[in-house]
């Protein structure tokens, strides 16, 4: 419902803007290819961002063994999985339900966290597409990637003439802003503390999780990820918020909780005695 309800949006934002200058048949064709674009290569679009290649048991049998023990667990297909070469330490899951699935690991996570630590992260993720928040995670990602890329593009074409790069200038001014919202109203802050309550359920190690999140907090912080606007429209779908908190980029982008929330969630302090 919720990934109808952003196509549908995006899509009545193109047929008003056809209908501003006259060009409906247009606008209604460029919805179409858009809708049909975002979610035939939502997956893909996030994958190439982070240039993530498709791994091997043999490449990676740590990695293996731990999902497909979550599968196995879940009773659900295993997803396809994904290494990113990235020092920046972090995770997400993308596709549009358990069967076309892909879970997505950096480098700098696999080498981050210890076997109980990663097995909560993959739980979180997993978790994320047993909910099929992946798939309106994903298509948010791809317009907002589109917006972006289409401000860009505005501001490359503007070239170092006057009123041509003004135009370019305003249109990234506003195109960012628009992105950053497609992905706010689309994505919930709430669904990272369901995914991480279901992977507490589902590995049965709440300490785990815990302190795979104060690692990852501490190592996004060390170790940023680049704010290229293909990664800035992916920034979602991480596990954790990928930019360092205090960021512009980080708080347009807020659909994250914050650490000290979401560990405060896996362990509720005791009631006080009467």
């Amino acid at each position: 419902m919720r990934t109808a309800l952003l196509l549908s949006g995006i899509s009545a934002l193109l047929l008003l803007v056809g209908a501003l200058f006259d060009a409906v048949w247009l606008a209604l064709a460029a919805a179409a290819l858009l809708v049909a674009y975002a979610l035939g290569a939502a997956d893909r679009i996030a994958l190439r961002a982070m240039r993530a290649r498709p791994v091997s048991q043999a490449e990676h049998p740590r990695l293996y063994a731990i999902v497909r023990e979550l599968a196995t667990t879940s009773r659900k297909p295993m997803p396809r999985l994904y290494v990113s070469a990235t020092a920046a330490p972090n995770a997400f899951a993308v596709g549009r339900g358990p069967r076309s699935a892909a879970v997505c690991c950096t480098t700098g996570l696999l080498e981050l966290l210890d076997d109980r630590e990663l097995r909560a992260v993959l739980a979180h993720e997993v978790a994320h597409v047993h909910r099929r928040d992946t798939l309106v995670a994903s298509v948010a990602g791809a317009l907002a990637g589109i917006i972006a890329v289409v401000g860009g593009a505005a501001a490359l074409v503007g070239g170092d003439d006057d009123d041509d790069g003004l135009w370019g200038a305003l249109a990234v001014a506003v195109l960012g802003p628009v992105a950053a919202l497609v992905v706010r109203l689309a994505i919930s802050r709430s669904r990272e503390f369901r995914a991480d309550a279901d992977a507490v359920r589902l590995t049965g190690d709440a300490d785990a999780l815990v302190a795979a999140l104060r690692k990852l907090d501490a190592g996004t912080r060390a170790a940023p990820l680049a704010p290229a606007p293909a990664l800035v429209a992916q920034a979602h779908l991480m596990v954790v918020n990928p930019f360092p908190a205090d960021s512009a980029l980080a708080r347009r982008f807020a659909t994250h909780p914050p650490i000290d929330e979401r560990v405060s969630r896996l362990r509720p302090r005791p009631a006080p005695r009467s």
